[in-house]
């Protein structure tokens, strides 16, 4: 039996989403872990996106197998009651057999936050990047509409990114500002390694008037990581919501925004 569970997770104290060969605290191992308590056989699950070290989570999804018998709510309460505080499922069905967590995505939403005020935030210090210098949201605006639609995205990955290829397509791209808060919402059908904080790193230097608005174009006519300036640190990163074929019945988050894009599916 395959079964898919929603995840949440604040990714402050952990070393990322996957499970490292030496004990170091992850997503992926303390997840296992709980399962495995429930199921009462070892568990190995796959998710839709590895997440870098302090990044969270509101719409991490995972696949495993099991041959354990157990009600939805069984699963549901023992899973939860073995996850630490900053770690919970939100849901949990059954799956056919040809799901698959990464392969069978056709979207992902991630969301960078960004607190932009002249003091520092207490309360959203692990949630949100803090940036003090006023912020030009039309720059930004502009800046993110020359990344819409499919591109070469090497000057937006991490060196070590080992993705066979640097093209992605990003349906949605959107800037926009909350009381002090400037919000970046992304949604592709993939992403290579770091690239949306590089993304985010781009859009606060043209929002901050060190570069022209048309920078991000550059960039990408470049493709040159070396040129693309600062990544973002990870606590302003959220992976809202991954999208599936609506057959699977795979939940969607209220604040997800793939729009028109789930009706193709």
């Amino acid at each position: 039996m395959r079964l898919a569970i929603g995840l949440e997770y604040d990714g402050t104290r952990f070393m990322g989403w996957q499970r490292q060969p030496h004990p170091v605290p992850t997503v992926q191992a303390c997840v296992e872990a709980a399962l495995a308590d429930v199921a009462n056989h070892p568990v190995e699950v796959t998710c839709a996106g590895r997440t870098d070290a302090g990044v969270h989570a509101n719409g991490q999804v995972v696949h495993f197998d099991t041959q354990a018998q157990r009600t939805e709510r069984g699963w549901l309460l023992g899973v939860n009651s073995n996850l630490p505080e900053d770690v919970a499922v939100r849901w949990l069905r059954e799956v056919p057999e040809d799901f698959h967590a990464r392969f069978r995505a056709r979207a992902r939403h991630y969301r960078y936050t960004i607190v932009n005020r002249e003091t520092r935030p207490a309360l959203t210090r692990r949630r949100a990047t803090w940036v003090h210098a006023s912020l030009e949201l039309e720059a930004m605006q502009t800046g993110a509409r020359h990344l819409l639609g499919e591109h070469d995205f090497s000057a937006f990955r991490a060196v070590e990114c080992q993705a066979r290829s640097p093209v992605r397509t990003v349906q949605r791209l959107e800037v926009r500002r909350v009381g002090e808060r400037v919000i970046v919402d992304v949604v592709a059908d993939g992403f290579l390694h770091h690239m949306v904080r590089n993304i985010a790193g781009a859009l606060i230097a043209i929002g901050a008037q060190k570069h022209p608005a048309d920078w991000t174009r550059t960039l990408l006519q470049g493709r040159d990581r070396r040129l693309g300036g600062v990544t973002a640190p990870p606590q302003g990163l959220c992976l809202v919501a991954v999208l599936y074929p609506s057959a699977y019945g795979i939940p969607v988050p209220e604040d997800a925004m793939f729009g028109d894009l789930s009706a193709n599916l």
